[in-house]
Parts: structure tokens; C-alpha cells; sequence
């Protein structure tokens, strides 16, 4: 199984609201899946955590950032990707504060155009009251944890 180091990122707009992805699957591997996620992705070969987390937060949400913000959990997790490869992912989650809630979908990949079906910036209440699936599972423990929630 092949390992795919990924740096996840956990936004926090100026009323600590969470930046999640929805993620809406209708071909591949997934076909009829949906979750929200966090924005972020796959570390390249020679980069950091630190530089995959700036490179995915300019890339997903059109922010530029030169700093991620502390590391504040890590994930090995195994899973299927769109492809129908199975992964072996160790994720870590950085705290990203911004000033201002508005993004760009400039520079998705074919693939985050062909998945992602929207966004959405989260209270904790509201995180916590939803049925929909959300990854990670433990993102409110994580961030009660961190005490941002």
C-alpha cells in the first residue's frame, strides 16, 4: 500500500468558524459518496508538512499564507482514493487563522472541480448537530483540544 503524507489544513475564519469542503463523488472509485473535509492534500516528494500546507491553503481557498500555524493533531489513516487506490495517510493538521472569509476556486485541479459540490464556514453547534459525515470524525475534540472551540 503505498504512503501518502498529507498536510491537512483547519481554517478558522475572525468569528472561529471552520472552513470545510463538501465533497460530492458521481464517477470513480466513490461513486455516490459525499462528506465534508478539511481543505488540504498530499505532500509532494522533498516538501514539508509545513510548505504542502501553504502550497494546498493558496491552491484550495486562493489565500496565500507563508506560515501554516502550529501543528495541532496528527491522523494514520487508511483509505480509498478516487482512483480506487488504497492509501496509507499520515495527515497533519495545521490552524490556519484568516482575516477575511471570502475564497477562490482559481486554482483547483481538475479533480477538486469534479469533487468538491461546495463550502461551507462552521459554528461548533452547527458541526455538532449535523448528520452529515465529516472527516475527521473527532474535528470538534480536535479544536476543543487546541481551545479554539
Amino acid at each position: 500500500m503505498r504512503e501518502r503524507p498529507s498536510a491537512r489544513l483547519l481554517v478558522l475564519d475572525p468569528h472561529d468558524r471552520l472552513l470545510l469542503f463538501k465533497f460530492v463523488h458521481l464517477a470513480g472509485a466513490l461513486t455516490g459518496t459525499q462528506f465534508w473535509a478539511t481543505p488540504g492534500g498530499g505532500v509532494h516528494p522533498g516538501e514539508s508538512y509545513e510548505a504542502a500546507a501553504c502550497r494546498e491553503m493558496f491552491e484550495e481557498t486562493g489565500i496565500c499564507i507563508d506560515d501554516p500555524g502550529p501543528q495541532i493533531a496528527q491522523r494514520l489513516v487508511t483509505f480509498t482514493m478516487v482512483d480506487g487506490e488504497e492509501v496509507s495517510s499520515d495527515e497533519r493538521y495545521f490552524l490556519v487563522r484568516v482575516a477575511r472569509a471570502d475564497l477562490s476556486s482559481m486554482h483547483w485541479t481538475e479533480l477538486e472541480r469534479a469533487a468538491i459540490a461546495g463550502q461551507h464556514w462552521w459554528r461548533q453547534a452547527e458541526l455538532a448537530e449535523t448528520a452529515d459525515t465529516v472527516y475527521p470524525e473527532d474535528i470538534i475534540d480536535i479544536l476543543t483540544r487546541a481551545r479554539v472551540w
